[in-house]
């Protein structure tokens, strides 16, 4: 995940990883549940049980969604491929007050650092337009694509610092505006399709007794 799943890495760039895992259904049966998600073991590496990413998923965590329709997969199992051939039925408008709401929250600490350290956070600036980009090519089409594509190098631009700030503003606020004009006519349902992915789940349940 992270600025190699959008397209915006450079040389100095981690490799963050994000995995799911399913935990042995007994262990649910036992008043100590297994952990619902866990760090490592290899630096920058994340992971979550499968029942807590649905649950995330379902409610349009924007980290979870960028996370399961990322172009970078290193390895899938058949749980794996069915989870990612599932990822269209966790979409839904709930996306548009998610992803909005994290943007703003980003703004306003971007603002607050700039007025009392004088200075830019300009790569959190670029992620934060890229987060927004997203939303709304995702409320526009219906579907999720977290590749920075044709918006890299201006993008670039902006992490180097080589954009001014007004005009970073600018962008951020355009952006908000067309989001919300997209979230009034998406194609996307009201709806996560909570069904699907429950059916789905039960299996995986039954299948690791």
């Amino acid at each position: 995940m992270g600025s190699r799943a959008f397209g915006l890495a450079t040389p100095g760039s981690d490799t963050d990883r994000r995995g799911v895992y399913v935990a042995p259904t007994p262990l649910f049966w036992r008043l100590d549940k297994p952990p619902a998600q866990v760090d490592g073991p290899a630096p920058e590496q994340f992971s979550w049980e499968l029942e807590r990413l649905c649950e995330l998923a379902l409610r349009a965590n924007p980290t979870v969604l960028e996370c399961l329709h990322s172009p970078l997969v290193e390895h899938a199992d058949e749980v794996g491929r069915e989870l990612l051939a599932l990822r269209g039925a966790f979409l839904s408008r709930h996306a548009y007050r998610t992803f909005a709401g994290y943007a703003g929250d980003q703004r306003r600490r971007l603002e607050a650092h700039r007025r009392e350290r004088g200075e830019v956070r300009w790569k959190q600036a670029m992620h934060l337009v890229r987060l927004l980009l997203s939303c709304r090519g995702l409320l526009r089409t219906g579907e999720l694509s977290v590749d920075a594509g044709a918006h890299r190098e201006r993008l670039l631009a902006v992490r180097r610092g080589e954009v001014p700030w007004d005009e970073v503003t600018g962008w951020i606020a355009r952006l908000h505006e067309e989001t919300e004009a997209a979230a009034a006519r998406t194609p996307l349902p009201a709806e996560p399709d909570r069904a699907r992915v429950e059916d789905f789940l039960v299996r995986v349940r039954r299948a690791y007794v």
